[in-house]
C-alpha cells in the first residue's frame, strides 16, 4: 500500500548496536528534532512496545531458555508490536523510532547464539508480512558500531546485568559479527554510525544522513538531551 509521497508519509527508523553503544540518548534527541519539525513521533523498542511484547521481554531477559525459545519469543513480540503499534503509526504518517528490530535478532540469536540465518530469514518473512501491506521493514537502520571491548568497559558497573549483558566478551564479538553480516547484506538500509566518536560527532553523523534523505531540514540544533554531557 503506497501512501502519497507528501509530508504525511510514515518513516520507520530502527537503531541497532550492542549495549553501551549510546543509542538511547540519540533516539531521544531525534524524537525531539522530528517533533520540532512538526512530525508526530512514535517512540518504541524491541522486544517490547505492547503489553504482550513487554511481558515477553521480561521473560526473555530473566528466564533461562535455549536459543530457539529466545528467537521465537522475540518474533512473537515483534508480530504483536508490528500489528498493534508500528503499522498503524506508519499508516497515520508518523515517524516511528524503534530501539532495535530484526537486525538484533540476527545479531544476538544468529551471531551470538549460532542459530542458522536461513531459519531466521524465514521467520522474518512470515512475521513481517502484513495483510494488504506486504513485507514491512525499517526504511533506515542506524547501526551504532562500537568495538565490543569498548562497549563492555562502558557497561561495567552501570547496573545489574540481564541475561544478555552478563555474557562473556566472545559472545559480543559474535554479535558484532552478526551485525557486520547484516550490514553487508543491506548496505542501502543499514548505515554505520561510528559510536566511538563524541556525542556531538555521533549526532552530526546521524543528522547529516537524515538531511540527505530529506527527512529533516538542515537546521537541527544539538538537542537538550545531548547538551547535558558532551562526552
Amino acid at each position: 500500500m503506497g501512501h502519497n509521497a507528501s509530508m504525511s508519509k510514515g518513516i520507520f527508523i530502527s537503531f541497532e548496536g550492542i549495549d553501551g553503544a549510546g543509542k538511547s540518548t540519540h533516539i531521544q534527541g531525534l524524537a525531539e528534532a522530528f517533533t520540532q519539525q512538526g512530525r508526530t513521533v512514535t517512540l518504541t523498542r524491541e522486544p517490547g512496545g505492547t503489553q504482550l511484547a513487554e511481558a515477553l521481554r521480561e521473560m526473555l531477559l530473566h528466564q533461562p531458555m535455549d536459543a530457539w525459545s529466545e528467537a521465537l519469543l522475540v518474533f512473537a513480540a515483534r508480530r504483536d508490536h508490528l500489528v498493534k503499534v508500528i503499522a498503524p503509526a506508519l499508516q497515520r504518517g508518523e515517524v516511528v523510532l524503534c530501539d532495535r528490530f530484526t537486525d538484533a535478532t540476527h545479531a544476538y540469536q544468529g551471531g551470538g547464539r549460532g542459530l542458522p540465518s536461513q531459519s531466521l530469514d524465514a521467520l522474518e518473512q512470515g512475521v513481517q508480512t502484513l495483510d494488504g501491506r506486504g513485507f514491512l521493514e525499517p526504511d533506515l537502520t542506524l547501526w551504532f558500531e562500537l568495538p565490543p571491548e569498548v562497549a563492555a568497559q562502558r557497561l561495567t558497573g552501570a547496573r545489574l546485568p540481564d541475561r544478555f549483558e552478563a555474557q562473556p566478551l566472545a559472545f559480543f564479538q559474535a554479535v558484532h559479527q552478526g551485525y557486520e553480516q547484516r550490514a553487508q547484506a543491506a548496505p542501502q538500509r543499514i548505515r554505520r554510525i561510528d559510536a566511538s566518536a563524541s556525542r556531538h560527532q555521533v549526532w552530526q553523523q546521524i543528522t547529516r544522513l537524515l538531511v540527505q534523505k530529506g527527512w529533516l531540514s538542515i537546521m537541527v540544533p544539538v538537542p537538550a538531551a545531548l547538551q547535558i554531557q558532551s562526552s
